[in-house]
């Protein structure tokens, strides 16, 4: 007995790992992965600094000196000289943000608080006269002959960030761990219909059965064939992004603070999740092949669930739905909310277990109806 299933096992794995469009999608689509994370990086990056660059035009109703120029160079302010009636108009039509007027040694930010970067531009101004001050007041202390640092010095103020998440290595680990999802399920999805409804249409399948083999040992066989497929793609997915998480804080600006980091338990769970989340879309990928006439017919009926896997992630993630033990046990939701959770550093001991056993249920029943099938060989005479 065991050695019929060892050698099923044998049999599917050789036809899964020669067939070069199930190698292809084992490989291809982690290469996804890495594209997705730095092209995301890449964009989010380019908008916190075209942020800064498009909203730094600032109108000066007075003549700037040339220590202030130099701090204006430093800062990369847009610099529009005018009467106070001209920078009004210009501020009007856009041209220029906040322009800033002059009264003896009272100046004056005019912008409006409720327009777009309305607050970011007063900031970015805030700051350039706060150097500016700095530097006057460094200048008149070294006239008076005394050491600027012991006077403006008198304390060092440090910043320590106490938040742990930073929203864009947050977004974009959240969406990368919904696409490893997505990603074996398509792994899935090849390999379940060609060793089915694709051995159906050779006719292998036929032939098959009647050898004297046990179909509870074919199914075991087959299952395990596309389980190791989707482990595959799913680890390799997994291994990809973590080495794309440390490029990309080295890359871009916006994980400065805050870099993306999981943590050794948190990768281990998420090894656990794709393992069961593999066997479980394998088996899903399987019964429902298995009922299909052709191999067309088989891709058309598998198809939405690469949608199903992703959107209620996608959803939960933006609309921040929260995971609880009854969500754990609803199949597909509770991958995607688990997932999001160790994405944000969340490890919930109950509902992971939940999650496990559900879903181990779950194939138990589908690798029941699958063998039901095969032994009253109503899968060569689907519907």
């Amino acid at each position: 007995m065991k050695s019929n299933m060892k050698h099923m096992i044998k049999k599917e794995l050789r036809e899964v790992f020669r067939d070069k469009k199930s190698l292809s999608m084992m490989l291809i689509i982690p290469i996804m992965i890495p594209l997705l994370i730095l092209g995301m990086s890449a964009l989010f990056d380019m908008q916190t600094q075209r942020d800064v660059s498009e909203y730094n035009k600032i109108g000066f109703a007075y003549e700037l000196s040339d220590t202030e120029k130099e701090l204006a160079k430093q800062m990369k302010l847009d610099v529009t000289y005018g009467s106070k009636e001209e920078l009004e108009k210009a501020y009007q039509n856009e041209d220029i943000y906040l322009y800033v007027t002059k009264e003896d040694d009272v100046y004056t930010m005019n912008y409006d608080t409720e327009a777009d970067n309305g607050s970011m531009v007063a900031k970015l101004v805030e700051t350039y006269f706060t150097s500016y001050e700095r530097i006057l007041q460094e200048q008149k202390l070294t006239q008076a002959s005394q050491d600027p640092s012991e006077v403006l010095d008198v304390f060092e103020l440090k910043t320590h960030n106490l938040g742990t998440e930073n929203f864009f290595a947050s977004y974009i680990v959240g969406y990368a761990f919904l696409f490893i999802i997505m990603a074996i399920t398509i792994s899935a999805t090849y390999p379940a219909t060609d060793t089915t409804a694709g051995e159906k249409e050779r006719g292998t399948l036929e032939t098959l059965l009647t050898f004297p083999i046990k179909s509870r040992d074919i199914i075991i066989g087959k299952l395990c064939s596309v389980t190791i497929s989707s482990i595959v793609t799913g680890i390799l997915s997994l291994i990809l992004a973590l080495i794309s998480f440390h490029f990309a804080n080295d890359m871009f600006t916006i994980y400065k603070d805050v870099p993306i980091e999981l943590s050794g338990l948190v990768i281990f769970m998420s090894i656990i999740v794709i393992i069961i989340y593999s066997i479980f879309i394998s088996g899903l990928c399987l019964a429902i092949a298995s009922m299909s006439k052709t191999f067309k017919e088989a891709q058309s009926a598998l198809t939405p669930l690469t949608f199903i896997s992703f959107f209620p992630g996608m959803i939960a993630f933006m609309i921040q739905v929260k995971t609880s033990e009854l969500l754990a046990i609803v199949p597909f939701m509770n991958f995607t909310l688990i997932i999001n959770d160790l994405s944000s550093e969340v490890v919930n001991y109950l509902q992971i277990f939940l999650m496990i056993l559900s879903s181990l249920i779950y194939i138990g029943i589908v690798i029941w109806y699958i063998i039901r099938q095969y032994k009253s060989e109503k899968v060569l005479f689907s519907i």
